[in-house]
């Protein structure tokens, strides 16, 4: 299905739209007797939906994305995100809502800085926090509960950067289990 999306000023978004691919990513995650270190690659994609207007008192310019990351060692898909980019133009902030199919949902809010090198994305959520927060369903709240999440984009022309923790409490520990990669546009 191809949307016709009107002209709208995406703003430190707009760096993101497009098709991305990277092979060096590297994830840290929890395991029972410690952590492993896992290479591995991804895809994201980036799509533009345009404008929305919220009460009639705020207008948020928005990106859909979806990201898939499989292990270099067995091609397994150990992560698929699905989620939106918004943002405001009178605040500055930014909010990314995204879920996981592991029942997970996470609204992270921050902002974007626009500079000579490119775009630098940030945000953050916390469990229980009122403005960006996390939700999960039970397995996962009594499993494997993620108690914050962090994320720091950078975008430098047709190089798009990362790094992420998301703090989990799992295996009577809490652990931060971190991502990180760089993509290029294809």
């Amino acid at each position: 299905m191809t949307m016709i999306v009107p002209e709208v000023d995406y703003g430190p978004l707009a760096s993101l739209m497009g098709n991305w691919a990277g092979d060096g990513g590297m994830d840290v995650s929890p395991e029972p007797d410690g952590e492993d270190h896992s290479p591995y690659y991804e895809m994201m994609m980036f799509e533009a939906c345009g404008d929305v207007d919220n009460a009639e008192a705020q207008e948020l310019i928005v990106l859909r994305y979806h990201l898939v990351a499989a292990r270099k060692k067995n091609d397994k898909v150990f992560h698929n995100e699905s989620g939106y980019l918004t943002w405001c133009q009178a605040s500055g902030d930014v909010v990314q809502s995204f879920v996981i199919p592991r029942g997970v949902g996470v609204v992270a809010g921050g902002k974007a800085e626009e500079n000579r090198q490119g775009v630098v994305i940030e945000v953050s959520a916390s469990l229980g926090d009122d403005d960006y927060g996390i939700v999960q369903g039970p397995f996962m709240r009594d499993n494997a509960s993620t108690q914050s999440f962090t994320r720091r984009l950078e975008v430098s022309g047709n190089e798009l950067s990362y790094k992420q923790t998301t703090v989990v409490d799992i295996y009577g520990r809490v652990f931060d289990h971190t991502d990180e990669n760089t993509l290029t546009r294809q």
